[in-house]
This record gives structure tokens, C-alpha cells and sequence, in this order.
């Protein structure tokens, strides 16, 4: 396959993954989307504070101003406890569900880490292969201990030196070969009575 084959066949395969990816990403939001309208409604704000104005604007005039703005006052406040009331059932439900969901994650989590280890624990660890170095000893033992440390491994000297001797061997004449063997099998009888 030549170069310039390969080039074109990277990029079209580089393209549908980028393709992939742009949609996966689209996917992502949509969902996403449809999970916040569905878990978090938009608040209803319209209907009841509506109804509430309607009401107090309704009733004669009789009484007096003063006792219309207190009442609409008071109604717009239990109002709002009303609202506050559901938005922190809602916090409540919503951080249970959170609670439970990390719950979840972190028993995965260790789930996972004790799978790699008993994929690890399977497979074996790779030793790596050692490489040959030629080193001197002097140069192993300062390597280990450091370079604050001098050590001088000449073995040589510490050795220590002995004198060649040179043996002289017995220039015995040779004598009758019956005798030898008579002296060996005397030594013989003397290790077999002992």
C-alpha cells in the first residue's frame, strides 16, 4: 500500500470518528435535556399568586386600605412559605437520590479496582528483561552506597600471598612392587580394626 493510500485512508477514518463523536455529543445533550425537564419542572408561579391578586382586588372597599394591604401581604407570604415548603421536599428527594447515586459509583469504583487486581493477579506481573552491564565492582559497590563513599575493591590485595614451594618427590629407588602392595594392604588392616 503505498503512502499516499494510507494518508487517504487515515484521514476518511479520522472523519467518521470525528463524525461519531459530534453525534455521541448531540446524543449526550438530548438526553441530558430531557433529564432536567423531567426531574426539575419549571416552578408554577402563574396560577395561584394570579388568584390571590383576583381576590383581594374583589372584595368591597369597605374595609379600610390599610387592612387590604396587610391581608394581601399575609396571603403572598403563606404563599411563599408554600413554595419554599415544596422546593425543600424537592432538595430532600433530589439529595437522597444523589446520596444513593454516589453510593452506587463508589461500590463500582472498588468493584472495578478489585477486578484489575485480580486481572493483574492473573495474569502475572511481567518481569522486564534484564539488560547486560558491564560494571566494576568498584563501581557497584559506589553506585549502592553513593558517591559520598569510597570504597576500593581491589581483591588482589587483600589476598593473601603464598610462596610457591616446590616439592620434592621422594627419588626412592624403585624397589621391589611386592613390597608396596605389602605396605598398602598393612594400612588397609589398620583402618579395619579401628
Amino acid at each position: 500500500m503505498t503512502s499516499s493510500r494510507r494518508h487517504h485512508l487515515k484521514s476518511l477514518i479520522l472523519q467518521i470518528a470525528a463524525n461519531w463523536l459530534e453525534q455521541e455529543a448531540n446524543e449526550t445533550a438530548a438526553a441530558k435535556d430531557t433529564y432536567m425537564q423531567e426531574k426539575c419542572p419549571a416552578p408554577d408561579l402563574s396560577g395561584d399568586q394570579a388568584a390571590l391578586m383576583v381576590n383581594t382586588h374583589t372584595h368591597t372597599h369597605t374595609h379600610t386600605h390599610t387592612h387590604e394591604k396587610v391581608k394581601e401581604k399575609l396571603l403572598s407570604f403563606s404563599y411563599r412559605q408554600e413554595i419554599c415548603r415544596k422546593l425543600h421536599q424537592a432538595l430532600d428527594k433530589i439529595d437522597e437520590e444523589r446520596y444513593d447515586a454516589e453510593a452506587k459509583v463508589a461500590k463500582s469504583t472498588k468493584e472495578i479496582e478489585d477486578l484489575k487486581l485480580k486481572v493483574v493477579e492473573l495474569a502475572g506481573v511481567k518481569k522486564p528483561a534484564l539488560k547486560k552491564v558491564r560494571m566494576s565492582a568498584d563501581a557497584m559497590l559506589q553506585a549502592l552506597l553513593g558517591g559520598k563513599h569510597k570504597v576500593n575493591m581491589d581483591l588482589r590485595a587483600n589476598l593473601k600471598q603464598v610462596k610457591k614451594e616446590v616439592k620434592e618427590e621422594a627419588t626412592e629407588a624403585v624397589g621391589d612392587w611386592r613390597k608396596n602392595i605389602e605396605d598398602k594392604a598393612d594400612r588397609k588392616k589398620m583402618f579395619e580394626t579401628s
